[in-house]
């Protein structure tokens, strides 16, 4: 597939807002059922000054929440950078995904629609087929039903490198964590040809689940997340299960990042469990 010439997008083209901390798809929003304490957590967020919000067609009821939520406060929806993503790998499985993204998060628009979970060589070559998904992405840009298209991956750097090299997509999503300073990490391999592109970075896996906090070593979330910050990134994506959690978020997104020292002495506490605690990796 011939791709077209990426257009820059201008800062104040893509993510909105003050902060540089977004609501992400996981904690409460990935459950069914949950409609009061997801409901709870987007009015946080949204109160707080969160602008971005991530969701996903595999994110359980996370589209169906927000859905209801835009559904009574339509001028919110119109303050708000609404993302989400189709892990098909055709045409038609990602014109259908879309499809559904519109109609369960009651929106006509997507201001960024991504490739999701790009693991293997065999996902790249599907996608770039002639009736793969990225013609999907790309044609939904043109017609103005998606504002940006993009791509995440948390599997391996090198396969994701594939897309922020080739792919005419704004941005990508990547683990954005301490594990990710090692060498052959995600933000060695990543950061700087995404920059050379003009791609926007946005972090997840900021805390691992809550797996990456060592409070022996001074290590809270409010220090990771801030951590992320620090690496140069464009925006920082964490899951929420409470309005305390919410706010937890928005208050380390307010403090900004660590200073380098500070960022290098956390970088090391975690080269001990670094095996360990990339998880998310496909397996060597």
């Amino acid at each position: 597939m011939q791709m077209p010439s990426r257009k820059k997008p201008t800062p104040q083209s893509l993510f909105p807002g003050k902060l540089r901390v977004g609501l992400g798809g996981e904690g409460v929003l990935r459950t069914t059922g949950q409609h009061a304490a997801a409901r709870a957590v987007i009015e946080a967020a949204f109160a707080e000054g969160i602008r971005y919000f991530d969701s996903a067609v595999a994110y359980a009821g996370s589209q169906g929440y927000y859905g209801e939520f835009w559904q009574e406060h339509q001028q919110q929806r119109n303050q708000s950078f609404l993302t989400s993503k189709s892990a098909a790998r055709t045409y038609t499985g990602a014109m259908a995904d879309l499809a559904l993204s519109l109609d369960a998060l009651n929106t006509d628009h997507l201001d960024l629609w991504q490739v999701h979970d790009i693991r293997t060589d065999h996902d790249l070559l599907e996608a770039e087929k002639p009736g793969g998904a990225l013609r999907a992405f790309m044609e939904a840009k043109e017609t103005g039903v998606v504002r940006y298209i993009g791509a995440t991956g948390h599997a391996d750097p090198g396969v994701l490198a594939h897309a922020v090299e080739y792919w005419p997509i704004d941005t990508v999503l990547m683990p954005v964590n301490p594990v990710e300073v090692m060498r052959d990490g995600f933000l060695e391999t990543i950061m700087e040809p995404a920059r050379n592109q003009g791609i926007r970075v946005i972090g997840m896996k900021t805390l691992g689940a809550g797996h990456f906090l060592l409070p022996e070593s001074g290590i809270t979330a409010e220090v990771l997340i801030r951590f992320a910050l620090a690496q140069g990134v464009d925006q920082v994506i964490v899951g929420c299960s409470t309005p305390e959690e919410v706010r937890a978020l928005v208050t380390a997104g307010r403090a900004g990042p660590l200073e380098a020292d500070e960022a290098d002495r956390v970088a090391a506490a975690f080269l001990p469990h670094a095996a360990a605690f990339a998880y998310y990796r496909s397996p060597a």
